[in-house]
């Protein structure tokens, strides 16, 4: 069995790094959206480590307030010898590259999280993109709303396949969208 983090161990890392309260709320709001989307693939046959999803969720921004934090924590991890987590903190910048749902794994599901939550709530793909696309432009950086654009069709791919699998809207699983009458 691989070593997975624990509450108290992810508390210690929180107050280390003096991880600010919003960041902390962040990261618990990716470890519930990725982990949940995870519950309900494994729910139909897939296999996705829960542990390991909710573990790096809760640490992949908490040296946030640092140069290139995801090199920083992963470092860390894989120096406590969390090594899966390591890779993951590591990778989760990049958000590219979606796997097909055959090979969707636990990298997929840290991407999704943090690509449908802002700051600390569930907004669906496409309030977050409008907003990676704002933030683009004021930084003045127009010419990566195509890669954004394509990174935001690449994810979309992902969620109808996840969705076609769980039989429901991955907004359902979070009340987005869903009529209460």
């Amino acid at each position: 069995m691989n070593k997975r983090l624990t509450e108290e161990v992810i508390f210690d890392l929180y107050k280390e790094f003096e991880t600010p309260e919003n960041v902390i709320r962040h990261c618990a709001a990716v470890a519930n959206v990725a982990s949940t989307i995870a519950q309900a693939l494994n729910d139909h046959g897939y296999d996705l480590d829960i542990e390991l999803i909710i573990g790096t969720g809760l640490t992949h921004d908490i040296a946030r307030t640092k140069a290139r934090h995801w090199d920083v924590m992963a470092d860390k991890l894989e120096e406590m010898g969390y090594y899966e987590e390591s890779i993951l903190v590591r990778n989760h910048m990049t958000g590219t590259g979606y796997n097909d749902i055959s090979e969707v794994n636990e990298m997929d599901m840290i991407w999704l999280g943090d690509r449908l939550v802002k700051e600390d709530t569930y907004v669906g793909i496409d309030e977050r993109f409008e907003y990676i696309i704002e933030k683009a432009k004021k930084m003045g950086a127009e010419d990566h709303v195509k890669d954004i654009l394509a990174s935001k069709a690449d994810m979309q791919r992902l969620l109808d396949q996840i969705e076609e699998v769980i039989g429901q809207s991955v907004d359902s699983l979070f009340n987005k969208g869903v009529s209460n009458e």
